[in-house]
């Protein structure tokens, strides 16, 4: 049976630290952003702390986790550093994403079924610590039965690729990798695992995502820190959530 309930909504403030960080001052402050989130109705506040601390850093975490009254979910890549960081923190969850220095943004899913051993390993002191671990991975059955095997509560499917192809028009594509990631979320669920998605999602492409029953949770940031520009941060998530209800009831 699919899930029911609302679809959450989490706003990653990663690119507040963005702006901050271009001018190396203290403004934008990504707590700021993660408080008026909140106020607007977001139901958690991801930020990424990527070992190159291009845009999150490691005092913007511990600032969210103290001062924020939602969930924060910490994504990171999964390394012994990051490990020590999170057991230090005590996030609501974390979501564990591949990561190369060069790449602008997450470029694909975690490889779980290719690493599986260490990654049981690596999350097994999480799960004791209360903290609910997500894999972020791709449509790939493999990778869904993986992150089952290896005691991950939550898989967070990669939206990537069908956003590109939706915006750039390439619309049978496009409908076929949404198919491909409406069957990973139905799989997943099948195995006990709580479904999120995310990456790339806009005004324009979440209504398809938002419509899957087994998805609980949409993860989206860079889009709506963009459009903040235009509309102001709380306006874009009130539109967003608006989109994700509406297409929920439909």
């Amino acid at each position: 049976m699919a899930a029911q309930g609302k679809l959450r909504l989490g706003v990653n403030i990663d690119h507040v630290a963005t702006l901050r960080n271009a001018r190396g001052s203290a403004w934008p402050d990504p707590l700021r952003a993660a408080l008026l989130a909140e106020a607007a109705g977001a139901d958690g506040i991801t930020a990424h702390l990527r070992e190159d601390r291009r845009h999150i850093r490691d005092a913007d975490i511990v600032a969210l986790k103290a001062g924020i009254g939602i969930p924060l979910n910490f994504e990171c890549a999964a390394t012994d550093e990051m490990h020590r960081i999170a057991l230090a923190t005590r996030p609501h969850a974390i979501c564990l994403v591949p990561e190369r220095r060069e790449e602008r943004t997450t470029e694909g899913g975690l490889d779980v079924a290719g690493d599986e051993a260490r990654l049981a390993a690596y999350i097994a002191p999480l799960r004791d610590a209360g903290i609910r671990v997500s894999m972020f991975i791709g449509h790939d059955p493999r990778q869904i039965e993986a992150s089952a095997r290896i005691g991950a509560a939550v898989v967070e499917l990669h939206t990537g690729l069908y956003s590109e192809l939706h915006a750039e028009g390439r619309q049978d594509e496009a409908q076929a990798e949404l198919e491909a990631l409406r069957r990973a979320a139905t799989h997943a669920h099948g195995l006990g695992l709580e479904v999120h998605a995310g990456h790339g999602l806009t005004f324009d492409n979440v209504a398809p995502v938002a419509a899957f029953p087994e998805v609980m949770e949409l993860n989206i940031g860079h889009f709506l820190i963009g459009e903040a520009v235009f509309m102001g941060l709380g306006p874009a998530i009130e539109e967003m959530r608006r989109r994700m209800d509406a297409a929920r009831v439909a």
